[in-house]
């Protein structure tokens, strides 16, 4: 890690000033944010939130912007009522806040959705997109769950292991250039396993001059510079869901 004291920089960013198209929804033991398209359709998506929570607007915007492009988006809690990490927080307790957010430790969340999209919105082919914390999660469930016909990891922190390159359906991975969380190294040791042990399609892709947050916590708008990476990153990772949802 480049700082153990604050082992994750994720600054918020740019918060969006953002109030979200869709609603909040109870499924089980768990509160959801949900976004369904114009049309009516089989196709779902499920939206895992970073360390700021499932009511980060930038996260619903995310969502938001799924749905716009024909998806059933949802977004749920995955810290099942547990407080998000707050910006004002001290960096140095995040470890211990951690331990207590196990982003492999939420099958029993991801069952839930999984049955409320198929039961509640007739979705028939599902996918998954997370961030940060989020993106940690996406490839948890991409080496787990059969039944996610694609995923998007968008820099989530990657831990070197044997068993984290089976990947049962096609995945890709979102970095940022300049990732002060994920060195590049990493990043090459991680395209280097997959092409050794994966059986399913990937994709890794580092985007040039691109800091930690890059997809969803900085706003095009009033970075220029970032615009053009910020969308291309956005559009290929609804192409990626596209191809194969």
């Amino acid at each position: 890690m480049a700082n153990e004291a604050r082992p994750c920089p994720c600054d918020i960013g740019d918060r969006f000033e953002y109030g979200g198209l869709g609603h909040e929804v109870q499924v089980e033991h768990i509160k959801a944010y949900i976004c369904k398209p114009s049309a009516s359709t089989e196709k779902a998506v499920i939206v895992v939130q970073d360390i700021f929570g499932w009511q980060l607007p930038n996260t619903r915007y995310m969502a938001d912007m799924l749905a716009a492009n024909g998806y059933i988006a949802i977004c749920p809690d995955f810290f099942v009522g547990k407080e998000p990490w707050n910006p004002s927080d001290d960096w140095s307790t995040f470890g211990e806040w951690l331990k207590t957010r196990d982003a492999r430790k939420i099958d029993k969340e991801a069952d839930v959705v999984l049955k409320y999209l198929k039961q509640q919105c007739s979705a028939k082919k599902i996918g998954v997109v997370g961030f940060c914390w989020g993106g940690i999660v996406v490839h948890h469930l991409m080496m787990k769950y059969p039944e996610l016909k694609a995923g998007v990891s968008v820099y989530g922190i990657i831990r070197d292991s044997d068993d984290r390159y089976n990947l049962l359906k096609p995945t890709f991975f979102i970095f940022g250039e300049k990732d002060e969380v994920i060195p590049l190294d990493q990043v090459t040791l991680l395209e280097q396993k997959l092409k050794q042990h994966c059986k399913v399609d990937y994709r890794v892709k580092t985007y040039p001059g691109q800091t930690h947050g890059f997809v969803h916590r900085r706003r095009e708008d009033i970075n220029p510079q970032d615009k053009p990476y910020i969308e291309e990153a956005r559009k290929d990772m609804i192409s990626w869901l596209n191809k194969y949802i």
